[in-house]
């Protein structure tokens, strides 16, 4: 039972750094950093908006309507550290 909290807890982590690296590239491409019409960049952020774009649906209906701030990613974060809370406190009845 180790090994899937294990599997569990990588999952979680590649989703955390996927979210991270989409809000440092949104950054970099709002000011210009990064410049969307070189093929290498529109693939990275279109693959990694296609991952991404199922868990923030239901977050982003949930919350009300922010503007231009879209903070799903940052809801979809503390979702994941409180799911990790929760299976350490609770690895002992799984075991």
């Amino acid at each position: 039972m180790t090994s899937l909290i294990q599997i569990i807890f990588l999952l979680l982590d590649v989703l955390w750094y996927l979210i991270v690296v989409q809000v440092v590239m949104s950054w970099l491409v709002n000011f210009g950093i990064l410049n969307m019409s070189q093929p290498l960049i529109i693939q990275i952020w279109s693959s990694i908006n296609r991952l991404l774009e199922p868990i923030y649906r239901p977050v982003r209906n949930f919350l009300p309507s922010t503007g231009g701030l879209d903070i799903a990613p940052l809801i979809v974060i503390v979702g994941i550290s409180i799911l990790r809370i929760i299976i350490i406190n609770n690895s002992s009845s799984f075991v």
